[in-house]
């Protein structure tokens, strides 16, 4: 690579400077560009035979059409001017985007999306959108969520339950469930301290987040999935034009709603990227249409269908899927990389291995890790494993987080039962928690007889579901490593373990790369973890 091959004056320089990290090195980052600027930048460069330096002077800075002075300038200006200057070159961006006629374009340009007072429910639609975005959503674990604003606990009034027959027994049910999560925080706080009492070395502030963690861990199943939260996402366009397509044509009237007030904040920022999220624009009415026709079909045969056929009856996990020859598929895919043969020849080959071999071949991906950040190679992906769950809302919200796998999950209800925490079974909180989550079973019945959609924000998140994991072996062994891990909820580091234990059986062979899950119990989990933290504090503010 030659570097410096581009040659500018010293008042270019001086422009430069501002927009690029470096003027002469061939590697360099953009910064102090508007999104829009920088995704139209880098789908010209695609096509340019200039450098990127010199084509933004060129094409961008230099170019009247695209308004690049009054969309940035020289100091800082009001966002409602960049606004207004963005929308006046609108025309010559959409040029640009549609000139290459690539969704990928979209990807170019992102945004931070902040979305605040959503139901727990509403972000878990928005996490569904996996690929390109990066959510974050308010800790049940670090955060207590029996506050009061206005002298109202913080859940979703889903408006047409509000003009609905069932309003005075949602609120009372939503109401009841905060009244008992907020109860029990004392009680459990001082039962979690006499079961472990703090030891002398260790730090009060460490002591007495790891016993805060354990108690809102417990009680985090009396919250409703109407408990309003907050979330922040980093997304790149084509992620976010997706996610305002499902949001404006779902059922729920939340769901809309945060679609319409995204695309609006979103406009202001990425407009050419999410330009179809417009719930006119006619891609937005065609994949409404498709997607209605779709479901509505499907409904029609899920009600011929599937009625007589049996549910799971016990919350658990089990594996319902695998190829048998899926150790000889990794074996032939590690060999793959560094050979000149077919994939395939390869697979025929490796079945006339030996299983000494072909364990030889699978040491040589699995010896040499150290921890679980050493990532397997992607041969592993070839193993592919479907699983369906049964556990409660709770666990769910933490495994959904996995993107690199396809899971898919059924109306939140509550018909599969729900977890008591082993930590107040026989005493006095455990009656009071089970009658609060009993309670809240007979509005959703009710409820769900007319408006089943709109029952799930009155389900708590201490009830079961029920969903399935598609899922490489690769991806396995992250989330399995990961949430098996001592800092983990209990409930998910269950399914962590099992989901690991249940590919071992099958396959023992595959043992090998779960060699960092934690089959281990842990009364106090996260305490090892805050005293991490606090220690890392401590040094810090002493070097300080």
């Amino acid at each position: 690579m030659i570097e410096g091959y581009e040659e500018f004056t010293e008042s270019q320089l001086q422009v430069l400077q501002r927009y690029v990290t470096n003027t002469s090195s061939h590697i360099f980052v953009v910064r102090n560009l508007p999104e829009v600027i920088k995704g139209a930048l880098f789908s010209r460069y695609s096509r340019s035979s200039l450098g990127l330096r010199t084509l933004l002077l060129k094409e961008f800075v230099l170019n009247e059409e695209m308004a690049f002075n009054s969309i940035v300038g020289e100091t800082q200006i009001e966002n409602e001017e960049q606004a207004l200057a963005i929308k006046k070159a609108q025309n010559f961006y959409d040029r640009i985007l549609d000139g290459y006629g690539d969704d990928s374009i979209g990807e170019l340009g992102g945004a931070h999306l902040a979305l605040e007072n959503i139901s727990m429910l509403a972000a878990k639609q928005i996490e569904d959108c996996r690929i390109g975005g990066s959510p974050l959503e308010k800790s049940t674990r670090y955060i207590y969520f029996d506050q009061k604003v206005g002298g109202e606990y913080l859940y979703y009034r889903e408006p047409i339950l509000m003009t609905s027959a069932f309003k005075e027994s949602y609120i009372k049910i939503c109401n009841t469930l905060f009244d008992t999560y907020s109860s029990l925080i004392s009680p459990l706080t001082d039962l979690m301290e006499k079961r472990f009492p703090k030891d002398h070395d260790v730090s009060k502030v460490a002591y007495t987040a790891a016993v805060r963690a354990k108690v809102l861990d417990c009680l985090r199943g009396l919250l409703p999935a109407s408990a309003l939260t907050n979330m922040g996402v980093y997304g790149n366009g084509r992620f976010f034009e997706g996610v305002l397509q499902k949001l404006n044509c779902h059922n729920l009237a939340e769901m809309q709603e945060i679609g319409k007030k995204a695309y609006q904040e979103l406009s202001k920022v990425i407009p050419s990227f999410v330009r179809r999220g417009d719930p006119l624009h006619r891609h937005q009415q065609s994949h409404a249409l498709f997607k209605e026709q779709m479901n509505n079909d499907i409904k029609i045969l899920a009600d011929r269908h599937t009625g007589s056929i049996a549910k799971m009856q016990h919350a658990g996990v089990r594996l319902i899927q695998y190829d048998i020859d899926s150790p000889y598929k990794v074996a032939s895919a590690l060999l793959f990389e560094q050979s000149n043969a077919g994939l395939y020849e390869l697979q025929e080959y490796c079945k006339t291995l030996s299983e000494e071999e072909i364990t030889r071949i699978l040491d040589s991906a699995s010896s040499f890790r150290e921890n679980r950040r050493h990532k397997s190679p992607r041969a592993l992906e070839q193993a592919e494993f479907t699983f369906e769950i049964v556990g409660d809302f709770g666990m769910y919200r933490d495994l959904h987080r996995h993107r690199m796998l396809t899971q898919e999950r059924q109306l939140l209800s509550c018909q599969f039962g729900y977890f008591i925490p082993h930590e107040i079974i026989d005493t006095d909180m455990e009656e009071k928690y089970c009658e609060a989550l009993e309670e809240a079973k007979k509005g959703y019945d009710s409820i769900a007889e007319e408006l089943l959609e709109e029952a799930q924000y009155i389900v708590p998140m201490a009830y079961n579901m029920h969903w399935y994991f598609h899922i490489n072996l690769r991806s396995l062994q992250w989330l399995c490593e990961l949430r098996s891990s001592p800092a983990g909820h209990p409930s998910y580091r269950f399914v962590a373990q099992e989901l690991a234990k249940q590919v071992c059986k099958v396959f023992p062979c595959f043992e090998r790369f779960f060699k960092f899950v934690d089959y281990d119990g842990y009364e106090l989990g996260r305490l090892g973890q805050e005293i991490r933290i606090i220690e890392k504090k401590l040094v810090k503010s002493s070097h300080g």
